[in-house]
């Protein structure tokens, strides 16, 4: 399966909201074979020192069926926001 785009929901701690939208992953439209995984690094703009991100990944598989994966939210903390 092919990861083509992404849309991402971001909440400061404001309940300021964000969307982000766009072809691939930093730059990548990486294709997985089962039982492989993709790792990458970027950031997000957040405003505050906590908020939360969630989204989903827009996949097309072997067979050409796209698909949304799903991504459950999850905090977003600058260091030391949370002690």
């Amino acid at each position: 399966m092919q990861l083509v785009s992404r849309h991402w929901v971001i909440t400061d701690g404001e309940n300021k909201v964000e969307e982000v939208k766009g072809p691939g992953v930093v730059g990548d439209q990486p294709i997985l074979r089962p039982s492989e995984s993709y790792e990458y690094t970027s950031a997000c703009p957040l405003s505050t020192p906590v908020g939360t991100m969630q989204g989903t990944y827009q996949m097309i598989s072997k067979s050409g069926e796209g698909f949304d994966a799903v991504i459950a939210p999850f905090t977003l903390a600058a260091p030391n926001a949370l002690n």
